[in-house]
């Protein structure tokens, strides 16, 4: 699916991308490139969002198709989710036309109206949304029985922080389902996960037609 560059007053250019999970074709606003940035009210700079990390939330990549596929296939019947770092908020739709009790998070200041819109056009209901920092508490957010990530592991500070997250937010026999493309920071946070009495099973598969046995991209799944 093909469509014209948007241009935006803010500064950045969005393009409308086709994507098919579960035998659904969705389609999502996405920014047009990697180069995009756009923050003249300083409101990512106000939310330690760096001029260098701001396109992320706006890509739609290979791990987070791997979970939106994922999330199509997981029984999540009477179960409360909460995706951490949606970004553009796939999974989170996926579980929406599902019926599931999701709540969508992140801390980048488009990652809501990108996901509203996206809602929209897919004619779905928007889901619950939530500017969650990872190292702050969130004492309205409460506790889920699955909580979902996509490519979260790409800074050494993130295995801390992800289990503060799950110390705080998971419930008692909670799962963690995480799509890693394997950048090599996991290891720290397995190590985490063991402590908090947390079981790690894994599966591996290619996230693109690049990605060739033995793979490096894995679904890692944490159970207690």
């Amino acid at each position: 699916m093909n469509s014209p560059l948007r241009h935006h007053s803010d500064g950045y250019a969005t393009r409308m991308v086709g994507v098919a999970v579960g035998g659904h074709d969705y389609r999502m606003r996405v920014l047009s490139d990697r180069q995009q940035f756009g923050d003249p009210h300083g409101s990512a700079l106000a939310a330690g969002v760096s001029a260098a990390h701001w396109c992320l939330f706006g890509q739609l990549w290979p791990a987070g198709r791997v979970l939106a596929e994922a999330m199509f296939h997981r029984d999540i019947a009477g179960r409360r989710v909460l995706e951490l770092g949606c970004g553009l908020g796939l999974s989170s739709l996926v579980l929406s036309r599902k019926g599931a009790d999701v709540t969508a998070s992140d801390h980048h200041p488009l990652a809501e109206p990108f996901l509203r819109h996206n809602a929209r056009i897919n004619q779905l209901g928007m889901p619950q949304f939530c500017d969650l920092r990872w190292e702050r508490h969130d004492l309205t957010l409460g506790r889920f029985d699955l909580i979902i990530a996509s490519d979260v592991l790409y800074e050494r500070n993130h295995a801390e922080l992800l289990a503060g997250v799950m110390d705080r937010h998971a419930h008692p026999h909670a799962e963690l389902l995480i799509t890693d493309p394997g950048r090599g920071n996991s290891g720290p946070f397995n190590r985490r996960m063991d402590g908090q009495g947390y079981a790690l099973s894994e599966v591996r598969g290619p996230f693109d037609d690049r990605d060739v046995p033995p793979y490096r991209g894995r679904l890692l799944s944490f159970v207690r």
